[in-house]
């Protein structure tokens, strides 16, 4: 299992907010509420569209893709709402002294 790498500093994100994040060669969406944090990839499976560029609803815990507004759990990648029918990854992510950092999942 890959380890634990740096993404950002807490405090460089927005709360609430998100944050484009490049880990080994993946893009993923770092996604703050408060003091926990979340991360999943930066694809819609719906049609390959950026979620990093969609709206975060932190009441609903969701991120809307841009282009079509297919809705993902943030905390679990679960696809919420059509057109996507299928998951996004999610990763584990978690603050260590100020610091954000993020382990890649496999499946």
């Amino acid at each position: 299992m890959p380890d634990f790498v740096p993404v950002a500093k807490l405090s460089d994100i927005a709360d609430p907010g998100k944050l484009l994040a490049e880990v080994d060669e993946q893009l993923v969406v770092v996604i703050r509420v408060g003091d926990a944090v979340y991360c999943i990839d930066d694809v819609c499976t719906h049609d390959g569209g950026p979620l990093s560029d969609g709206e975060l609803d932190v009441a609903g815990c969701s991120l809307a893709c841009p282009r079509h507004g297919a809705k993902f759990d943030i905390k679990t990648g679960a696809a919420l709402t059509m057109p996507a029918t299928k998951a996004t990854r999610a990763h584990e992510a978690k603050v260590v002294d100020g610091q954000v950092l993020v382990r890649l999942n496999d499946a």
